[in-house]
């Protein structure tokens, strides 16, 4: 007891000085660690409101982007496929070679009879295939305008975060210009469609060649034909020249697209509108819409065919009747089905090389 005593006193300052340093260390290491976690629970509150922030802006988006959807969808399609359904009436009106022939029905055969019925044979498959084409490729044109649309509004809408969450805040494209945008594609049946069923015709002309009006047509036949005529019109003339059938021709878009390069930045002195217009150029002047393209129209030829077999009297057309009979229900399946678009164009969108083009061009974002 009294060597304990003695310890202590000999050693107290210095048992005192270890206990205060010993208890200052415990305490910085206390705080220490509480201010780690302050940080590691700031850090964790951050993230999660991150990610709160994403999924309100994927949802936002997504609602702005399905809105321009049903715009396309219930607005834009059926009022540009009503128009091209009119225009292509007032182009390829065949009324006045009908009358001709019922006028000298029963006639002796004449040159003048033998014109018209070789007149009525290519322009009823010119109208067959100018619905069928300029259906497939302006239903696959505004749905390119419509995931560009989309996919600059997602971009517009990450960039305002900084200033707001709402998508009418951070929505950098101008209403006019989206409006103006999507009515862009009246091009098409505004100006372009005499040059177009012009070139068509070339087209059934060179393919129809030679057929004779007893000849036997079969829905083999019939497929073929249609076929061929649409491989003579896409691959007569320039690469890729169905692009100047949607856009009107600017010697800018080569230059610009040149600039624009891959990556999609921003033009100086390049309005909303002509980006717009430009990155659509773009996809429409690739092989890849080329690709896209083709493949739809196959898609609905095939329809096409089935529906004219499924019609009374489609099983003589099975087994083959003679090519006059065929021209009148080739005619009418031009207005026939343009009437039916929204059929033709779900066919069209719901083929997968179609549906995966789409969401390419949709999610192709690159955010500066």
């Amino acid at each position: 007891m009294l060597s304990l005593r003695g310890f202590w006193r000999r050693h107290k300052r210095k048992i005192v000085v270890a206990t205060g340093v010993l208890g200052s260390g415990y305490l910085l290491y206390k705080l220490y660690n509480a201010h780690r976690q302050r940080l590691a629970d700031m850090e964790t509150e951050l993230e999660q409101e991150r990610e709160k922030n994403d999924e309100l802006i994927k949802a936002q988006m997504q609602a702005h982007f399905e809105n321009i959807q049903r715009i396309a969808d219930t607005t834009t399609l059926p009022h540009a496929m009503h128009y091209l359904s009119s225009r292509i009436a007032e182009e390829l009106d065949l009324s006045h070679l009908t009358e001709r022939l019922m006028q000298v029905k029963g006639q002796p055969t004449s040159q003048e009879k033998l014109e018209l019925w070789d007149r009525l044979k290519i322009l009823s498959f010119t109208r067959m295939v100018s619905s069928l084409w300029t259906m497939t490729i302006l239903s696959l044109y505004i749905r390119v305008q419509v995931n560009i649309l989309g996919r600059h509004l997602y971009i517009d809408t990450a960039r305002g975060l900084g200033s707001s969450l709402l998508i009418e805040d951070a929505d950098l494209i101008h209403r006019d210009d989206q409006q103006k945008f999507l009515a862009s594609s009246d091009y098409l049946s505004s100006n372009a469609l005499p040059a177009l069923i012009s070139n068509i015709q070339a087209a059934a002309t060179d393919v129809l060649n030679g057929m004779q009006l007893k000849d036997s047509f079969n829905t083999t036949i019939l497929h073929a034909t249609i076929i061929e005529i649409l491989e003579k019109f896409m691959t007569t003339g320039e690469p890729y020249h169905w692009v100047n059938y949607l856009m009107s021709e600017d010697a800018r878009w080569h230059e610009l697209a040149t600039a624009f390069g891959d990556n999609n930045t921003p033009l100086p002195d390049v309005t909303k509108f002509d980006q717009l217009m430009l990155e659509t150029w773009a996809v429409i002047s690739s092989a890849e819409f080329g690709s896209v393209a083709e493949t739809a129209l196959r898609a609905v030829v095939d329809t096409v065919i089935e529906d004219m077999s499924a019609q009374p009297g489609g099983g003589s057309l099975k087994s083959g009747i003679q090519l006059a009979k065929v021209l009148a229900r080739v005619a009418q399946a031009g207005p026939a089905f343009l009437k039916e678009s929204s059929k033709f164009i779900r066919i069209i969108l719901n083929v997968p090389q179609v549906e995966l083009f789409f969401t390419l061009i949709y999610s192709n974002m690159q955010i500066s």
